[in-house]
């Protein structure tokens, strides 16, 4: 009897394969390992077709090889994130990885080695599980426990990249000269093994070529954060439907409602759901989503779908639980659609990123001012920003395979630059009174508003690709309406 079966794979030593402490048997005996070695088809795939982004992300590596010439260039998709004991997260690549070959599977690496003027891309991989040996069905990321993985022949003509067997890298990069960068934060044997060979400032600056590389979208990518907003139109309109079995229940139910369009249509939620009613949404990432539901109060739901390739929606809407606002809900939730229809507008290509920002507060600053909450002139609450008691927050932020994409962008790309053609990004104003907030009247108190909308800046203006939600609080009411008797 064998306790444990040790694989033989090329390049690099494997632990052995161990049996649960636990486990019902206590052992393979080798007539059972023999076994498990035949009796399988073959089902390699032949003839593949190429994933639909694969000549935009042989784009991509064009310019990042163009950007960093002589250089090896190192890109971890990252490996399984432990949830507890024996169980794990739900792998999620790393967006640079992803962006730059359309591939999603876990430990998978991108390297990019300097020749000829170029760069040769390689893309290693876990291969299929190992038979002969007994990977397949012993290990716990072997096939038959945790399903089939494309060869590498097949990840080729998926892909368009030369696959090899990501065991084989740690060694490669070890032995590996000359000048190397490499995404930190994702792979720590990748990082291991480059260890004396990268800098934090060389390493940095590619983070943040990468980052500012997603900030003007292509064809494919704005086609695809549509469909993550038809996607999320249709979870918002599936809460609506809903919103009598979450006040029998609580938000969580909103939850589960939403996340179920999102994982039916698309890969998941682009980031925990925001369902928070009545007070709750008064607290910006309001995600435990435990509360009451009640009718006459309100419900912030911030949501958004991401696609199978990675792209998430980012929408947000208040809407009155019992489909009607009341007069104090309209006062406030129609200063917010005034602010974002002011922000809105001010998307534009040539425009100065913080103009759409600059415009909403402006508006809200107003009707603080009006409402007799702040002491005028409108000027002088902007100058010491007084109005951020209660508009909290940046009014957005770029959007794209992240949901607060282009995060590592130099502030002269991003908040200080210029907008062109292809950036997408939030525009999403709100106010917000908290229950303890003894500096409003009695009534503010506990009622948070956001609107939030996915803007594509086109040649000429923008275009809103959420504007399938209503956003006028008359609209939303008769939306609501519709929603409920179909």
């Amino acid at each position: 009897m064998s306790d444990e079966l040790i694989p033989e794979t090329p390049g690099e030593a494997q632990e052995p394969i161990k049996q649960r402490k636990n486990g019902l048997y206590p052992g393979v005996s080798d007539e059972l390992a023999e076994n498990m070695k035949s009796g399988w088809a073959d089902t390699e795939l032949h003839g593949l077709e190429p994933i639909a982004q694969a000549a935009h992300t042989a784009a991509r590596r064009a310019a990042l090889s163009a950007r960093f010439p002589g250089e090896r260039l190192v890109i971890p998709a990252g490996n399984l994130k432990t949830r507890s004991n024996d169980t794990e997260y739900a792998f999620r690549a790393s967006t640079e990885y992803a962006y730059l070959t359309g591939d999603q599977t876990q430990d998978g690496v991108l390297v990019l080695e300097p020749k000829d003027g170029g760069h040769v891309a390689t893309i290693y991989l876990l291969p299929r599980s190992n038979r002969e040996n007994g990977e397949f069905w012993l290990d716990g990321q072997g096939e038959l426990w945790v399903g089939r993985r494309h060869s590498l022949a097949e990840a080729e003509q998926l892909l368009g990249i030369p696959a090899k067997d990501v065991r084989e890298l740690r060694a490669a990069l070890t032995e590996a000269t000359g000048p190397v960068r490499n995404v930190r934060g994702h792979d720590a044997g990748v990082e291991a093994a480059l260890t004396d060979k990268v800098t934090a400032e060389r390493d940095e600056e590619l983070r943040v070529y990468l980052s500012e590389a997603r900030a003007v979208k292509d064809d494919f990518e704005i086609g695809e954060l549509q469909k993550a907003v038809d996607s999320t139109v249709r979870g918002f309109e599936d809460v609506v439907k809903v919103l009598d079995k979450a006040e029998a229940t609580s938000e969580r139910y909103i939850e589960g409602t939403f996340f179920l369009r999102a994982r039916v249509e698309g890969n998941d939620i682009g980031y925990g759901s925001i369902c928070a009613a009545g007070p709750h949404a008064t607290t910006l990432h309001w995600v435990r989503n435990d509360g009451d539901v009640r009718s006459g109060d309100l419900l912030l739901l911030d949501a958004g779908v991401e696609t199978h390739t990675l792209y998430t929606a980012d929408v947000t809407r208040t809407l009155p639980i019992n489909g009607t606002f009341t007069d104090l809900q309209r006062k406030i939730y129609d200063a917010v659609y005034e602010s974002q229809e002011a922000g809105i507008a001010a998307v534009k290509p040539g425009a100065k990123y913080h103009d759409f920002h600059d415009a909403s507060q402006r508006v809200l600053a107003e009707k603080l001012v009006e409402w007799g909450l702040l002491e005028g002139p409108v000027e002088k609450v902007l100058e010491l920003g007084l109005q951020r008691r209660w508009t909290l927050h940046g009014t957005g932020h770029m959007l794209g395979m992240d949901v607060h994409d282009c995060a590592a962008a130099r502030r002269e790309a991003y908040v200080d630059g210029t907008l062109e053609p292809g950036m997408c990004l939030t525009v999403e104003p709100g106010l917000y009174f908290q229950a303890d907030d003894l500096t409003v009247p009695e009534e503010y108190r506990g009622i948070g508003v956001r609107i939030e909308d996915d803007i594509v800046v086109t040649e000429d203006g923008n275009r809103n690709l959420s504007a399938g939600l209503p956003r006028r609080s008359d609209e939303v009411e008769a939306w609501m309406a519709r929603v409920k008797q179909a």
